[in-house]
């Protein structure tokens, strides 16, 4: 059975390795799925991120007011998390 994505959980995890907020953690990961789901529209393959573009996006947004370190922290951290859930993994 699969582990299923625990929201409240990966923002502690994230939280307790930075020192964003939970609220802005959330926002970097809300805008870091619009990125991801924008990418996928009319994609009939896999979709390569580029995290540069993905952490430029991000910045973009009126609403996050992060550095762009906070920004490319908070979503190794993500995927710290979800590689240790075996949720998500690298492709060569």
């Amino acid at each position: 059975m699969s582990e299923q994505l625990n929201e409240q959980e990966l923002v502690e995890y994230i939280a307790s390795h930075t020192d964003a907020k939970p609220d802005e953690i959330r926002l970097v990961l809300k805008h870091e799925a619009a990125f991801i789901s924008n990418a996928h529209k009319g994609a009939s393959d896999d979709v390569d991120i580029d995290s540069d573009e993905l952490v430029d996006y991000v910045l973009s947004r009126s609403d996050v007011k992060l550095d762009e370190l906070t920004v490319e922290t908070i979503l190794d951290l993500e995927m710290d998390y979800l590689m240790e859930k075996g949720l998500a993994g690298y492709v060569d």
